[in-house]
């Protein structure tokens, strides 16, 4: 774990923090070539950024405390300005809502513009990931596996007594009182993430259909979501599926029904007149 980067004096630079810089530069960077390589705006790739950024953050606020109402209740100051909560499915809702304000201000095509970023979104959260795990957050559920890794200082520790006292849905039939292994799953989606970036990016300049490459986006980023909630350590509450199952089957549906009702469909013309 490596919660702090570099730290100078009073200033500090946090590992989470600065891998959602990293996040935002990159995909700042692809974008601005990709706009230029489609003859567009690739001065547009900032406003883009920012907007993403933006609304991101607060709908991953909003995400969170709607997951932890309870606490919202009892202290909703606290959540608002607190440091936890940067959900990632919130923040892609918000983060979308906020770029199709500003595509319609720019007069692009949803589905097109969709198209281009669909390749950044998934690296940008397996980059994100990364931070997770130097800050030993997001971890998955115990494990005997050779791989597995303890977070001793994580949020929060990977011991008994915490998994014991706020996972009390978890089993942990087998494991002795004491640090815990888990399954590091911040570095599986990393790996998953890198994997799916991969395949989007070179499938952008071979899949013509308008809307195509984000159906699958969403078809994939949903698929490794929901099966890596498996091992994570989040509480069902709705037919034995967490809230980010639930998301994720609705990623899979929409884009699932979109790529295969329009499948003929050869350009714009041709595709679902989505906002």
């Amino acid at each position: 774990m490596i919660p702090v980067l570099l730290k100078i004096g009073p200033i500090k630079i946090y590992s989470y923090g600065f891998m959602l810089v990293v996040a935002f530069f990159v995909d700042y960077f692809l974008l601005r070539n990709e706009l230029k390589r489609r003859n567009l705006d690739p001065n547009f790739a900032g406003d883009v950024v920012m907007w993403a950024a933006i609304g991101g953050i607060v709908g991953s606020k909003i995400y969170y405390m709607l997951e932890n109402y309870k606490d919202f209740i009892e202290d909703p100051l606290g959540m608002i300005f607190s440091g936890a909560g940067l959900v990632f499915l919130g923040g892609l809702i918000g983060g979308m809502l906020a770029v199709t304000l500003l595509i319609r201000r720019k007069g692009y095509t949803w589905l097109m513009f969709a198209d281009v970023v669909a390749p950044l979104l998934i690296l940008g959260y397996a980059i994100g990931r990364i931070g997770c795990f130097l800050v030993g957050d997001d971890y998955g559920i115990p494990t005997h596996l050779p791989w597995g890794l303890s977070f001793p200082n994580g949020i929060p520790p990977t011991t008994y007594e915490s998994f014991h006292a706020l996972f009390p849905w978890i089993n942990l039939a087998g494991f002795e009182p004491g640090i815990l292994k888990v399954h590091p799953t911040q570095l599986y989606e990393t790996t998953m993430g890198i994997m799916i970036f991969t395949f989007l990016w070179k499938m952008r300049t071979k899949y013509k259909r308008i809307g195509g490459l984000f159906f699958i986006y969403l078809i994939l980023a949903g698929t490794e979501r929901f099966f890596i909630e498996i091992i994570r350590t989040n509480e069902p509450y709705l037919f034995g599926l967490t809230g980010a199952q639930v998301f994720s089957l609705m990623m899979i549906g929409i884009g699932t029904f979109f790529l295969f009702r329009f499948r003929k469909g050869a350009n714009e013309q041709d595709s679902p007149p989505i906002l």
